[in-house]
């Protein structure tokens, strides 16, 4: 064959090679380690999140996911780390709401979330409980707010960083409640926990999933949940709208992305065994003993979620939220 049938033959054939290539490319993916950045500290719910899934793709695919701490900035120099990593399904991030409440709350972070990084797939989210070391004289939630009301600037509170969710929802708290008390940053979850717990600080929100252990064991008082309903783990606890803050809501959840430019096919193989692996029976068993509850969506459905959450911390921020330190 020769002239243009040749010429539209040759041209067809290149056109489609690109295509062919990414699709036996992500057929055999993995053929290396994974690696799972994870902007926050060892211990907390993102970094355990993250092992347990990790370990389960690992067993799924036959290579290793190892993860990666990169802590600091409130989860921007892991999110950086990510944003700069080859495209090609070998980094991936272990992101939550702190991310999508960067958006508005760091403007001077060197990435855009939507624009440098693409869903894969949410994992999980659980409520949070309002907790404050033994020391402090309130037994409920409203004795809290009538003590910090008292002595308003005096009462600080801990979370893991500017824009955690622990840090928009003690802003969004003190909103509500009306009182005046100190945010002290740490740089991670498991120092702002330690923090409370020595009595450092007087109160800190915190996932259910990781402080209920240390509220069972005395190190620490729970006022209230942070969900619409009682926590399953910790149910003689009433929740923050029952206790004296009516309406009243906040939660940390937790999702995969990959840089922008991942191919798709790698991104869909990802979201299938992300959503098959937080529907195993065992994982929704031990999650529900935890206080956390599966999340499952495809990539698009995610991008959705992500962009609406990004709307929700905009206006919190906007209305309540401290200015960048």
């Amino acid at each position: 064959m020769t002239g243009p049938r040749f010429a539209l033959a040759v041209a067809a054939t290149l056109l489609a090679t690109p295509v062919l290539a990414t699709q036996g490319f992500a057929q055999d993916y993995p053929t290396k380690p994974v690696r799972i950045v994870v902007p926050f500290g060892a211990g907390g719910p993102a970094d355990v999140t993250a092992r347990l899934l990790g370990n389960i793709l690992q067993d799924k695919f036959g290579q290793p996911f190892v993860i990666e701490n990169r802590t600091g900035a409130g989860g921007v120099i892991g999110t950086v780390e990510a944003v700069k990593s080859p495209p090609d399904g070998y980094t991936l991030l272990m992101m939550s709401n702190t991310q999508t409440a960067n958006e508005s709350l760091m403007p001077q972070r060197k990435y855009e979330l939507m624009r440098d990084l693409v869903p894969i797939a949410p994992v999980n989210y659980s409520d949070l409980v309002i907790v404050v070391h033994p020391s402090v004289p309130a037994k409920t939630l409203a004795e809290f707010i009538a003590l910090a009301k008292s002595q308003p600037g005096k009462l600080n509170y801990a979370s893991s960083g500017q824009g955690t969710p622990y840090h928009m929802a003690g802003e969004l708290f003190k909103s509500m409640a009306g009182i005046d008390i100190v945010h002290v940053p740490y740089r991670n979850s498991g120092e702002a926990r330690s923090g409370v717990i020595g009595g450092q600080v007087q109160m800190m929100i915190d996932a259910v999933t990781t402080m209920a252990p240390n509220v069972g064991e005395g190190q620490v008082r729970a006022l209230a949940t942070t969900g619409k309903t009682r926590s399953s783990v910790l149910p003689n606890v009433p929740t923050a709208s029952e206790a004296g803050v009516p309406g009243y809501e906040a939660t940390i959840w937790l999702g995969l992305m990959a840089p922008a430019g991942t191919p798709r096919p790698i991104i869909d193989k990802l979201n299938a065994a992300v959503n098959e692996a937080v529907k195993r029976p065992e994982i929704v068993k031990l999650w529900a003993e935890q206080g956390a509850v599966p999340m499952s969506m495809t990539p698009e459905e995610f991008d959705k979620y992500l962009r609406g959450d990004i709307v929700k911390w905009a206006n919190v921020v906007k209305q309540f939220a401290d200015k960048p330190q």
